[in-house]
């Protein structure tokens, strides 16, 4: 059976990481989303996953994302709703 998860995980990825600790700030500040995981990717690169409700997510990604011009260069900003629990393995322990 394939369980999905009745939450949504966003993904904020920056080059820097003032870009991603203002965005972080900002989405944790925007909506009630907790932090799971944060993941350096090299070269500068962070990746920070959040969970919350599909809508509390969505909103903190998009508002996160919008603090990073200036401070660094926003990589990727995505939003799983009801996330598989194969993409939930993946994350970072």
């Amino acid at each position: 059976m394939n369980e999905q998860a009745s939450f949504a995980v966003g993904l904020i990825e920056t080059q820097g990481f003032t870009a991603v600790f203002e965005a972080i700030d900002t989405a944790l500040k925007t909506a009630a989303v907790e932090v799971l995981a944060r993941e350096k990717l090299g070269g500068g690169y962070i990746t920070v996953v959040i969970k919350g409700d599909v809508a509390a997510v969505r909103a903190a990604v998009e508002a996160g994302s919008a603090k990073v011009n200036g401070l660094g260069r926003l990589i990727a900003a995505h939003v799983i709703p009801s996330p598989s629990q194969g993409v939930l393995s993946l994350l970072p322990k």
